[in-house]
């Protein structure tokens, strides 16, 4: 039987970008290894590698080599990683699995899993300031936003406030596109950016897609905390009821959040449109994102 040509694609992305993760690490000897470690643990073990891949895919559909994205992908992986390191913490929403794995503060301890977050946080940016590349700053400063108060952070923020509340979907949609829609803009952002300048009308076309395809993701991750099971998804399925957070499937019902997620997919493959032919990747994508078991 031939091998599904996508699931080829992406999992040589995924091999490519955690490779040159692992270099990252092992091109210098560190004075805390056990740190090291705890770093490695989040970020190297497991992950669907999504954000890297919305980098490559991007920046192939605009003609960007892989070498030049490979700076960028590892960037958005190191700090999608920091914000799971800090989200699973006692404080924040005390997982005990990620991945499959313990999280880091179970695998280690909790001052550790901090501190694991703090290191792989700032690694993103000395990754991405190492690269040579014309529109440098402008690349450091998406990722920036994105990572802070106007995005993942801001979105942890309201998510924390919205515990035990009763907010309307559009509340809900103002949370996670700041919370997870922030990265995935990023990451489809750096990958135009890498190929062509800002002024590109491809651009905003592909950031259109992102942001339509960064909800429909949250969207069906709420689906599947509820169909889901706990080995599958590599977390504890049933968490957000737990928790008492606002979701999707909480407002819409289960079948009304699977409708809003295909409507917003299709939202999504629209805005390709400008793209031509070299859609066809981030296209297949946006269909996985939302078909996804975990």
């Amino acid at each position: 039987m031939n091998a599904d040509p996508f699931a080829v694609r992406l999992a040589a992305d995924r091999a490519r970008v955690d490779a040159f993760l692992a270099r990252a690490f092992d091109a210098r000897q560190t004075a805390a290894p056990r740190l090291d470690e705890a770093m490695r643990h989040g970020l190297l073990v497991g992950g669907k590698r999504l954000r890297p891949v919305l980098v490559y895919l991007a920046g192939r559909a605009l003609g960007a080599a892989d070498a030049d994205l490979d700076p960028s992908a590892a960037a958005v992986e190191l700090v999608h990683a920091y914000s799971l390191v800090h989200d699973d913490l006692p404080a924040m929403d005390d997982d005990d699995l990620r991945r499959g794995q313990p999280t880091v503060h179970r695998a280690y301890d909790e001052a550790t899993a901090i501190l694991a977050g703090d290191a792989l946080q700032t690694l993103a940016f000395e990754v991405l300031a190492s690269a040579a590349h014309p529109r440098l700053p402008a690349l450091m400063l998406t990722l920036a936003r994105a990572a802070g108060r106007d995005g993942m952070v801001g979105g942890q923020a309201l998510d924390l406030a919205a515990v035990g509340g009763h907010p309307d979907v559009e509340a809900l949609a103002t949370m996670h596109a700041h919370k997870t829609g922030a990265l995935i803009r990023a990451a489809v952002r750096m990958g135009a950016l890498t190929a062509v300048v800002e002024s590109d009308p491809r651009v905003a076309a592909l950031e259109h897609y992102a942001q339509a395809l960064g909800l429909a993701f949250q969207i069906h991750d709420d689906v599947l905390d509820v169909t889901g099971d706990t080995r599958t998804l590599g977390k504890a399925s049933g968490a957000d009821a737990a928790r008492d957070k606002p979701t999707y499937p909480a407002l819409l019902g289960l079948d009304g959040a699977r409708t809003r997620a295909l409507e917003l997919t299709e939202e999504a493959l629209a805005a390709l449109a400008p793209l031509g032919e070299a859609n066809a990747p981030l296209a297949e994508l946006a269909r996985y994102m939302i078909e996804r078991d975990h």
